[in-house]
């Protein structure tokens, strides 16, 4: 079992970490990480300290009525997708620690397809 990072927890809640197969348990916000636990397997973590945190990249729908997912991009682990139950109330609490001009928007998928052409044209 992993210790936790955090001293002060801002949020608990249920959660889905997208890695190849998914996990399932609760993803905990707090002053010095954030962190996922497995609900089934307790050795099946991952703690991201803020100072590694990068970016925050939410997959956004419906002008914000719908966030389905979001990524967590570090400097040296890569990047983390997450779901949550309440994906604006997570990204609110994410907010306290990631400075908010790194949480972005994703692309959308005609943002992504003009890209894509746009460089092939050039």
């Amino acid at each position: 079992m992993a210790e936790s990072l955090n001293h002060k927890v801002d949020l608990t809640i249920d959660a889905t970490w997208f890695r190849g197969i998914s996990s399932y348990g609760k993803v905990m916000i707090g002053d010095n990480a954030f962190e996922f636990y497995n609900s089934r397997n307790s050795e099946d973590f991952v703690q991201i300290p803020w100072n590694e945190v990068t970016y925050v990249v939410a997959v956004v729908h419906f002008k914000g009525k719908y966030i389905p997912r979001f990524e967590i991009r570090t400097k040296s682990n890569g990047s983390f997708i997450f779901s949550t139950k309440k994906p604006k109330e997570t990204l609110r609490a994410i907010r306290k620690y990631v400075d908010p001009d790194n949480m972005r928007k994703s692309l959308s998928y005609w943002q992504k397809l003009k890209q894509r052409f746009s460089k092939k044209s050039s």
